[in-house]
């Protein structure tokens, strides 16, 4: 079981209940998933590069990773309905606290000059997205058999009505928000 699965149960409800005065432990904001993304735009001339993207969001995050697909044609990016570009994974439950924990205290201390994540970047209903610059800081991933270094999505989606509840279940789980 994970530690932060752990850790959630009795300490973080407690927190959270005293800050907002929740009346019923129900009420508490919880982490429902952890959807990772990349956008692979290159794939469109090339679509090996694709599939580099996709073995390495699944070595990162241990699950299955599914191709996006174009929605629309753009003419100026060359692009047309239907194509690959990029792959996406949903975490939940188990798999999900175990990525987390992972994200905060092993791979985002490896950031190269990391001072903390922007704590400004909820979308207003109690979700977090975190821009990630490259895949190396996963342990997981081997630096001699990268072919090229890509960036990705992370969100964190809340049932947390407010950014306020939101920021405070994400700071209790350990992210290093900066000041």
């Amino acid at each position: 079981m994970s530690r932060l699965k752990d850790q959630y149960s009795a300490e973080i409800v407690g927190a959270m209940t005293n800050k907002f005065g929740y009346k019923n432990q129900m009420q508490v904001p919880k982490l429902e998933k952890i959807v990772i993304n990349m956008g692979v735009g290159e794939a469109k001339e090339n679509s090996k590069i694709l599939d580099s993207a996709v073995s390495d969001l699944e070595t990162i995050t241990g699950q299955k990773a599914v191709i996006c697909k174009a929605k629309k044609s753009v003419a100026n990016f060359k692009l047309r309905e239907g194509m690959a570009i990029g792959c996406k994974v949903t975490l939940r439950g188990e798999k999900m606290y175990e990525f987390a924990d992972r994200l905060i205290n092993l791979a985002l201390p490896r950031v190269r000059d990391f001072r903390g994540v922007n704590p400004n970047a909820f979308d207003g209903r109690g979700n977090y997205a975190l821009g990630i610059k490259e895949q190396l800081i996963f342990p997981e991933i081997e630096y001699d058999k990268v072919d090229k270094v890509r960036g990705m999505d992370v969100i964190f989606v809340t049932t947390a009505k407010t950014d306020e509840e939101a920021r405070e279940l994400l700071t209790l789980f350990g992210m290093p928000f900066s000041k």
